[in-house]
């Protein structure tokens, strides 16, 4: 279970994220897991999400 206090608020940009609130992870927008700021490495800037990995994205994103 992830604690609220532990979730960052980002803005999600082309090729990088700028922190709005600081925390040490930010949820999935697929799947809902937990992903830590150091692993972060998909999300889509015009949605405003994050994914897990390249393969929410691409469910997310319609690529598949």
């Amino acid at each position: 279970m992830t604690d609220d206090a532990d979730l960052a608020q980002l803005h999600y940009g082309d090729g990088e994220f700028v922190v709005l609130r600081p925390g040490r992870q930010v949820l999935c927008a697929v799947s809902g897991r937990a992903i830590p700021l150091q692993a972060l490495k998909y999300w889509s800037a015009s949605r405003q999400e994050a994914y897990a990995g390249p393969t929410e994205a691409a469910s997310r994103l319609g690529t598949r």
